[in-house]
């Protein structure tokens, strides 16, 4: 088997539906597995999973064993050569793992984790796509906007790698855990993620181990997949209190201890949590009208009267508008959804898909809020 993919989920039901579609297309030419690890949800995943995709293995945890361990277990039944990390708040397009693997097996045998291109659901690129080792400096940089005062200059802009584009491919030192590729006999040699960790700093804490092997990341720009991100977590106290823990994790495991360092991380780690919580608002944006692209007779029950176009590009914005964008999933692929956004982002534009396999219609607005789900 050439690939099996891991999706780790925690009550993110229609989200984990909409995953699990994208991947099952990316994979059609592919001899690939899907494993769905459900970390004890309160929600209908499970029921959701076995009603609408009974092939695929479901392993049900009776506890939420956090994010690493979620994931090694997934990794201890894969059968593939690859094993793909997923989030299951993301949809890949269909060429996403082919691309991935042929750009794998080409650069080096060398290779790491291969990361690729995350947007969010407005279709705006999530810098954390690629980034540097968080050092204490590094880490000093990005708590303080250090990275953003001066994005070119080498001392300051390791933080989310800027040394490449988001439109450039190249080696780069920490990938983010939504998306991770990788040899799953190297994810086994490193050990896994870090169960000592619950969530947050695991995915740094891997990409670090793999280093240390001597073998390299890569971020891969040619192929892009929608993470909408704030859906994962709730930003409240709970999520404040993980998130300073991680980063000490992280510290303490790979740096010498000093009491300074230990001060300034401790203090700058409980800002960042307190930021990252600030910025989560989950605003409701007025529209003002919709546009729903399908190729069928599709008519969907809205709030507004909407445009109906079976061409992206009879589209054309009205910025003074309020605009809702709608995808028919069935009669449009995601990599022509997830081309259409990137190319047609704007602040006046929101977008959405209609999964037609449960009749209802997803996606976020800010990769900081969680997600909108519509059921029809």
């Amino acid at each position: 088997m050439q690939l099996s993919v891991i999706i780790l989920n925690y009550n993110v039901r229609y989200f984990l539906e909409q995953c699990v579609l994208s991947v099952q297309k990316a994979l059609e030419n592919i001899e690939g597995e899907i494993i769905v690890i459900d970390n004890a949800s309160s929600d209908d995943s499970c029921e959701m999973m076995k009603t609408k995709f009974p092939q695929i293995k479901l392993i049900e945890n009776k506890d939420n064993l956090g994010f690493p361990k979620g994931n090694n277990i997934g990794v201890a039944e894969a059968k593939g050569e690859y094993i793909c990390i997923l989030n299951p708040d993301t949809v890949v397009a269909e060429d996403t793992f082919l691309k991935v693997i042929a750009r794998y097996e080409a650069i080096s045998s060398n290779t790491g984790i291969i990361g690729c291109k995350l947007i969010d659901g407005s279709g705006n690129f999530l810098p954390e796509s690629k980034r540097g080792v968080p050092t204490p400096w590094v880490a000093f940089t990005k708590i303080f906007g250090l990275y953003k005062i001066f994005p070119k200059v080498n001392l300051f802009n390791k933080y989310y790698a800027q040394h490449i584009t988001e439109n450039e491919s190249g080696n780069v030192d920490i990938l983010v855990g939504a998306f991770m590729m990788m040899k799953r006999d190297l994810y086994l040699e490193v050990g896994g993620f870090d169960e000592n960790c619950f969530m947050y700093s695991d995915d740094i804490d891997l990409s670090y181990l793999v280093l240390k092997t001597g073998k390299k990341n890569y971020y891969f720009h040619e192929t892009s997949v929608i993470h909408y991100k704030g859906e994962s977590t709730v930003r409240d106290g709970t999520y404040m209190k993980r998130f300073r823990e991680a980063m000490q994790f992280f510290y303490k495991k790979h740096f010498k201890k000093s009491f300074v360092f230990d001060v300034m991380m401790q203090v700058g780690s409980f800002a960042f949590s307190l930021l990252k919580k600030n910025q989560q608002k989950n605003s409701v944006r007025e529209i003002d009208t919709y546009f729903v692209f399908t190729k069928s007779n599709l008519e969907l029950k809205l709030s507004k009267k909407a445009t109906y176009l079976s061409d992206f590009n009879d589209f054309v914005n009205q910025p003074q508008k309020s605009i809702e964008i709608i995808f028919d999933t069935t009669t449009f692929s995601f990599t022509e959804i997830i081309t259409f956004m990137q190319s047609n982002k704007s602040n006046n534009l929101s977008f959405k898909n209609y999964l037609a396999s449960s009749e209802f219609i997803i996606g976020s607005n800010n990769s900081n809020d969680r997600g909108q789900i519509i059921l029809l």
